[in-house]
């Protein structure tokens, strides 16, 4: 180490390429006894990597770690801490762009900065009180392997702290009329996508399906979102939706993105982006929101000023007319509105009549239980699904709804061809036996677990969907799931 302890920190960076203050060489450590007491800084670093620089004021340098997750939230989660270079004091009120391509590129903007009282200095420990405006309290970073140290939070967090919850469900709304314009209720748009409770802590952003499938790793687009809340850790309601060339939420695109795994996920989402609708705050640091009224919940998210190139936050309705923004939707092509009743708790995995679903296209999801042979220019896929309503009390045998022959892709009838095929038996899941005339002489009979989407007119008499058309898989729902429409 040289006399400054700054040598390798001018050795990563270069001082005519960088906004960065790199000091001369030679300049000694100032050791001299100083009455104040030492200053911190933590600085938040959009590298290639989002994370939070905790620097000590220590002999003349400032002492330095790199928190990917930043401070720990509460005694009950240690975060790591990564020993790095001593920075220069000049480094405590530094914020700026450090270009592409240099050590540390990205933005550098200080999220805190005060003064601590040292504790315990050593090899082995360090113990700090900090007085800062975000940053309070007493913590003690401690070495584990290398250069790889934790950063343990000592005092209880004011007012409680409740980490995030794992294992929720989605709310979910009843299919009925407009309520009343009596002032207790929001609308906001019926968004066609899929939906997706996102977590975000230190930074990362993580989606679960609504049935609980962990659906990170097929939308990059979740980083930018977890990037701008930063060190909020919160639990989000969304959609995720693909919009057509006209700015409509395209079901049939977003399908085309869900059939994408690996490598093709970020060739396709180039050209099919999805966007995340935010709605819902269902957690904020460390404070359940689940009891909270919707309007409380609403203002909250709106705080968080959550708007991006691939996220925003839906519009909210509370003085216009049901009729108006139904027609608004209808206008501009969204599938229809949802009314939230203003004064009602989050219930996770429960359909409640304080939502309500307001489509002005009819759809319905079914479960296939089974295809007809393919003929002619289908030859390659199948002729038509045979599709169903759950039935029964355990939802294993299906009532059958209809045969759905039309809205499919020629790739889109041999993907789901391969996955019927794998599921193939040799009876009916269907709880009537079915007329030759509607299945055909071989009828290939599959286990009902494949969950679809199909838009129709009406429901005929004798309970089969009027002119049915494919609209896609719904991956994020169980068949168990499905019930029909009202």
């Amino acid at each position: 180490m040289s006399e400054d302890g700054l040598a390798e920190y001018r050795g990563k960076r270069r001082a005519a390429r960088t906004p960065e203050p790199v000091p001369a060489a030679g300049r000694r450590r100032r050791t001299e006894k100083k009455e104040a007491d030492p200053t911190f800084v933590i600085q938040e670093h959009h590298a290639s990597s989002l994370h939070w620089d905790f620097r000590l004021e220590r002999d003349g340098v400032l002492v330095s770690w790199a928190l990917p997750k930043g401070l720990p939230p509460s005694p009950d989660v240690n975060h790591l801490a990564v020993h790095v270079e001593d920075h220069p004091l000049e480094y405590g009120s530094f914020e700026g762009t450090i270009p592409e391509g240099e050590y540390g590129g990205g933005t550098v903007t200080v999220w805190d900065h005060g003064t601590y009282r040292c504790e315990k200095w050593n090899d082995h420990e360090v113990m700090v009180v900090l007085d800062g405006a975000r940053a309070t309290g007493r913590y003690v970073l401690f070495p584990t392997k290398g250069k790889n140290w934790m950063i343990h939070r000592m005092d209880p967090v004011d007012g409680g702290y409740a980490p995030l919850p794992s294992g929720l469900m989605p709310m979910l709304a009843t299919a009925k009329g407009l309520p009343p314009d009596d002032g207790a209720w929001a609308l906001e748009f019926k968004w066609d996508g899929i939906r997706a409770l996102i977590a975000v802590d230190g930074g990362r952003a993580r989606a679960r399906s609504r049935n609980g499938a962990d659906i990170t790793d097929g939308f990059p687009e979740l980083r930018p979102l977890g990037e701008a809340l930063g060190s909020n850790q919160a639990l989000l309601d969304s959609e995720l939706v693909v919009l057509d060339d006209a700015g409509r939420p395209s079901f049939s695109r977003l399908q085309h993105r869900l059939q994408r795994t690996g490598g093709a996920v970020a060739r396709v989402a180039r050209d099919h982006p999805v966007s995340i609708v935010l709605f819902d705050l269902l957690h904020l640091n460390g404070h359940p929101l689940l009891e909270a009224s919707y309007d409380q919940r609403r203002t909250l998210l709106e705080q968080l000023g959550l708007s991006g190139p691939s996220f925003a936050v839906t519009p909210s309705f509370t003085d216009e007319a049901g009729t108006d923004v139904l027609a608004a939707a209808v206008r501009i092509g969204m599938e229809g509105v949802v009314a939230k009743r203003r004064a009602s708790p989050y219930r996770p995995g429960r359909r409640s009549p304080d939502w309500i679903k307001v489509k002005h296209q009819r759809t319905q999801e079914v479960v296939v239980g089974g295809y007809t042979r393919g003929e002619g220019n289908r030859r390659s896929t199948f002729g038509a699904l045979l599709v169903g309503i759950p039935s029964g009390p355990s939802g294993r045998t299906l009532t059958f709804a209809g045969k759905v022959g039309s809205g499919f892709t020629r790739a889109d009838g041999e993907a789901l061809l391969a996955t019927m095929r794998r599921l193939e038996r040799k009876t009916t899941p269907f709880d009537t036996s079915l007329n030759r005339t509607v299945v055909g002489d071989e009828p290939h009979w599959v286990r009902p677990t494949v969950v679809g989407e199909v838009a129709f007119t009406e429901w005929t008499p004798d309970g089969h969907l009027r002119h049915p058309v494919w609209r896609g898989l719904r991956t994020d729902k169980a068949a168990a799931e499905v019930t029909r429409e009202p």
